[in-house]
């Protein structure tokens, strides 16, 4: 995709949801996110296949090709619709001038999956694979202080569950394994799918890092109950690395500055703003930097 055709819908986008934000009031968060789901997300088609038929077809594939199937797969839509039902994180700061501002940001309320909302399998892949996703499709990956607000304010709080450290940790045989667990967490939770989850996987991050350590995906998270998580940001994977643990959480290009819309690329180079959505500071052009990844 083009920067420019990207950078049209952006802007269509922001001008959409611009009546919406008038009275930048908190009540408005939520309704805001859900407006905030751009045109170029395509729609689920009825015949695309359940996630578990996806996963069938790669139980011994692994790596770059089981990452290649799985993007086509997200890019024709095949991804349940309640994770584009994008739930609100908001983050609170001071400018400068101590000025007291609120940013909101949009998520997918679970980590990315294929299927359909009754069969849906959540799918590591590594940093190229990621960010050609959220590129395309308009989103950024979270940094690590998205990543605390987003497990601080989730409703439904998963323990994590780590599996054995064996060779097996990347196959296709491994994530199913840890997703009937995530599945079986959540059935006792008996809250809808809609719902801000975390506490379940490790993200993969948007940090400066990556210019530093190229050919390398940056991964943080895993909280425990405690609020604690289990993964400090590391960058020690090669950036095709995916095991089980690893998630792919979207955050919408679309975010609210007390109640205005604003592009989160923009946020994240301010010298003000950036402190409160990022704990390195500024992250100069984070869209590029992720287009860069693959």
């Amino acid at each position: 995709m083009s920067s420019n055709r990207f950078a049209s819908r952006t802007a269509g986008a922001l001008i959409g949801l611009a009546m919406m934000a008038l009275t930048p009031t908190v009540g408005l968060a939520s309704a805001s996110c859900s407006a905030s789901r751009d045109s170029h997300i395509p729609t689920r088609q009825s015949r695309a296949p359940a996630g578990s038929e996806v996963m069938a077809k790669l139980q011994k594939v692994q790596g770059t090709k089981r990452d290649a199937e799985v993007v086509g797969q997200v890019l024709s839509g095949n991804v349940p619709s309640f994770l584009w039902q994008l739930q609100p994180v908001a983050l609170t700061g001071q400018r400068a001038n101590g000025e007291t501002v609120e940013v909101t940001i949009c998520v997918t309320p679970e980590y990315l999956a294929v299927g359909n909302d009754r069969d849906f399998v959540r799918v590591p892949m590594g940093l190229a694979a990621a960010a050609r996703i959220a590129t395309e499709m308009g989103f950024l990956l979270p940094t690590t202080k998205m990543v605390d607000e987003i497990y601080r304010q989730a409703r439904v709080h998963l323990p994590p569950r780590p599996m054995k450290p064996t060779a097996q940790m990347e196959s296709t045989t491994y994530l199913l394994e840890h997703n009937r667990t995530l599945d079986a967490q959540k059935s006792r939770d008996h809250q809808p799918a809609t719902e801000l989850t975390a506490g379940q996987k490790k993200d993969i991050v948007l940090t400066n890092r990556l210019r530093s350590k190229p050919g390398r995906v940056a991964i943080y998270g895993w909280h425990r109950l405690n609020g604690k998580p289990i993964q400090p940001l590391s960058t020690v994977h090669g950036a095709a690395y995916a095991d089980y643990s690893h998630g792919v959480r979207l955050v919408s290009r679309t975010a609210f500055v007390n109640g205005k819309p604003e592009d989160l690329a923009m946020i994240m180079q301010d010298r003000d703003l950036a402190r409160i959505v990022s704990s390195e500071g500024p992250i100069a052009d984070p869209a590029n930097l992720l287009a860069r990844q693959y």
